[in-house]
């Protein structure tokens, strides 16, 4: 694997850590409702809160498994598969509520996989 795709990868494992953060530990934050586009009342209810948090834990995992992958299997097809599956995410995200999401969340992982691939 080359050391592009792997510092590609520690971003991509540091942006989920980040929406990890904002979506479990700083959910009605004004960088939360920025980031999110949704009033902070919106970010206090309850519902939303519980949401966002069981979210960012998915969040962390994904960062995790990247960090493992990398690190301790070194496995570059579990690099792929892995930014395979959030840019699966992203393109979800941009159809159903914002087609930033595509490149928000995803394009640090398109770059990844492109890497990847070569």
């Amino acid at each position: 694997m080359s050391i592009i795709t792997e510092i590609l990868a520690v971003f991509v494992a540091l942006e989920f850590f980040y929406i990890m953060y904002l979506e479990t530990f700083a959910t009605t934050s004004d960088k939360t409702s920025q980031v999110f586009q949704m009033s902070k009342e919106e970010l206090s209810r309850d519902s939303v809160k519980t949401l966002f948090k069981n979210q960012g834990v998915y969040n962390g995992l994904i960062s995790i498994l990247i960090l493992l992958a990398l690190f301790v299997f070194t496995s570059k097809i579990a690099i792929m598969i892995l930014m395979g599956y959030i840019i699966l995410v992203a393109l979800y995200g941009a159809f159903t509520s914002n087609p930033k999401i595509l490149l928000m969340q995803g394009g640090l992982a398109i770059l990844t996989l492109i890497s990847a691939l070569f």
